[in-house]
């Protein structure tokens, strides 16, 4: 005799939570879905929520279908020199946008930011705040929230330039050149005095 209550995990459960959690970030926002909202979205058990996804952050990315994880691949470009650290910055963000591998991905989750409220709202809240976290823990950064958007203002419209637009000279230099002008920029905004 089945027993009453949520379902337990079907072939596609993973695939179930990720929809209703697309669904849930869609609504409410990064901050206002819980992962307890998503498993009452897909009316599973909360534990298999946490089954899957470790936390709401691993779900937010697999929901956004992001092909990097900023936790992971930050710390390392991070790590090294104070000088130096907006061109490792850009080099790697920039590499990973010239992938030809991982391109139309990207561009997907960037056009649909930019035409739509509900996913910007997203990208800001989930994504960019992941991006500002790792931004928090580099010794020396005053103020990372300010600090942080004014870089991610600068990547953004760098990525808009070259892969959007198409402007150039910025999307035929290659990433090291690109990231060997622009650098310097972001150094100051994460350092520099005149911020403050």
């Amino acid at each position: 005799m089945p027993v009453a209550g949520r379902r337990r995990g079907s072939p596609d459960t993973r695939g179930e939570i990720l929809d209703a959690a697309r669904r849930e970030f869609s609504v409410r926002g990064f901050d206002g879905t819980s992962m307890r909202a998503v498993a009452r979205e897909a009316d599973v058990d909360p534990a298999l929520v946490h089954h899957y996804f470790s936390g709401k952050d691993d779900l937010f990315l697999a929901a956004m279908e992001l092909p990097f994880d900023p936790r992971a691949m930050l710390p390392p470009v991070l790590r090294g020199p104070r000088d130096g650290t907006g061109e490792r910055l850009l080099r790697a963000v920039l590499g990973l946008w010239d992938d030809p591998d991982l391109r139309p991905r990207l561009l997907t989750v960037l056009r649909s930011a930019l035409a739509s409220d509900d996913t910007a709202h997203l990208l800001r809240d989930g994504l960019l705040r992941l991006v500002i976290e790792q931004i928090a823990t580099l010794p020396g950064v005053v103020d990372p929230q300010r600090r942080g958007a004014l870089v991610g203002s600068q990547v953004i419209g760098l990525i808009i330039a070259r892969h959007v637009l198409g402007l150039e000279p910025l999307a035929s230099m290659t990433a090291h050149e690109l990231a060997a002008v622009t650098g310097p920029t972001l150094d100051r905004y994460l350092y520099g005095d005149d911020l403050r």
